[in-house]
């Protein structure tokens, strides 16, 4: 069988692309139901050694029940999971070289830092002297020093996650699993973790699974992402073959922001593609590696790949050399520090989102509400999909 995760090509750009050996993990059409609800449906996917990898998903797609299969807390109905070859769907949780952080810790409120790292150990037959040598090792890989006689309620949030992570590496698992590992600590304290996570993960050369619903917590952390749907991988990708090349119209409405214009193909010529748009008028795009069937599609373009202008398309650029430009008003604007979204109602109807980095201090270069504009874009920022 072959899987998607051994024929992506990765683009040469992407720092995070990184040559990984032979599968540590493969999920070979895996299912589980609850009832009537089907948490994974012959689900396939590789994971590899050393890979920082994310399942994203909205809540109720699956990915935790994965995650749980992978821990043993739950047993598929069907497929294998292997580990490094071996057949790991029946084997109880404790006797996996796997451990799981979960997303509220679970820290033993009565234990000080160390006791709550140490705990387990012994079933894994370490002396005391070697606990004692694995705690110290893991109090200071996580930056604990000085805490280790204290109860998690004299802990932050941040210090309680790293017990927690503490406890899930101190066995030396060959996979980590992460449930919503983040979810509780505060947007600073989330991104310094981030980093922090990324740090351990390379020093240490463990395999990561994170499940996470927070699409830039994935983006930034992993070195591929599976996103999942209705208990099927909808997409397995790099963040940015992910966000910049999305494979249905589910995926790219997921993903971040996006406008949709549903349209019809009039021409082709070559790789461009001349399209009737639904309330834009006429619009380029590239053909995309594998065309789409019929003439009925639907144009992608991300927010930030627009352009406006208050004076037209600037010298060179225009509609009938194969720039994109469409006119409008400005409706709305909503001003978020570092960038400013601005609503354009254009004049065939459709609504536009545009997102423009605000690069001087004072707003002598934004767009007021009812302002005309013209938005313009090129046919490559265009991604077609099937409708």
């Amino acid at each position: 069988m072959t899987n998607p995760a051994d024929t992506i090509d990765i683009p040469a750009d992407d720092d995070r692309a990184i040559a990984y050996p032979t599968p540590l993990l493969r999920i070979d059409t895996v299912s589980k139901r609850f009832g009537t609800h089907v948490a994974a449906d012959e689900l396939s996917l590789d994971i590899r050694e050393g890979e920082f990898f994310a399942l994203l998903g909205p809540s109720g797609c699956g990915k935790t029940t994965l995650l749980r299969m992978l821990a043993g807390f739950e047993t598929p109905d069907s497929g294998r999971i292997e580990l490094n070859g071996e057949d790991i769907a029946a084997v109880p949780p404790h006797q996996r070289p796997v451990n799981m952080m979960f997303q509220n810790y679970a820290l033993f409120p009565h234990l000080s830092v160390r006791d709550n790292i140490g705990f387990g150990l012994k079933n894994a037959g370490l002396t005391r002297i070697g606990i004692d040598a694995r705690v110290a090792d893991m109090i200071s890989l996580v930056k604990l020093n000085g805490l280790e006689q204290r109860k998690p309620h004299q802990l932050s949030g941040g210090q309680k996650q790293r017990v927690a992570l503490a406890r899930a590496l101190a066995r030396h698992p060959k996979l980590l699993l992460l449930d919503e590992p983040l979810a509780a600590l505060d947007k600073k304290l989330r991104e310094e973790t981030q980093t922090e996570l990324i740090r351990l993960q390379r020093q240490l050369g463990l395999t990561f699974v994170i499940v996470t619903h927070d699409q830039d917590e994935a983006m930034s952390m992993a070195d591929r992402i599976g996103v999942m749907h209705g208990g099927r991988l909808q997409q397995l990708a790099t963040p940015r073959q992910l966000y910049e090349a999305p494979a249905s119209r589910w995926v790219a409405e997921f993903v971040g922001d996006i406008n949709l214009v549903e349209g019809e193909i009039r021409l082709q010529d070559g790789h461009r593609l001349t399209v009737e748009g639904k309330g834009t008028g006429t619009l380029f795009a590239t053909m995309p590696a594998e065309p789409v069937d019929g003439l009925a599609i639907c144009i992608a373009i991300r927010p930030e790949k627009i352009r406006l202008s208050r004076r037209g398309l600037a010298a060179g650029l225009n509609h009938s050399g194969g720039m994109n430009s469409i006119e409008g008003l400005v409706d709305e604007v909503d001003y978020l520090g570092g960038r400013s979204v601005y609503r354009l109602k254009l004049d065939h109807g459709a609504t536009l989102r545009v997102a423009l980095a605000n690069t001087t201090r004072l707003d002598v270069d934004a767009y007021g509400i009812g302002e005309r504009v013209t938005a313009w874009f090129t046919p490559d920022d265009c991604v077609v999909l099937p409708r």
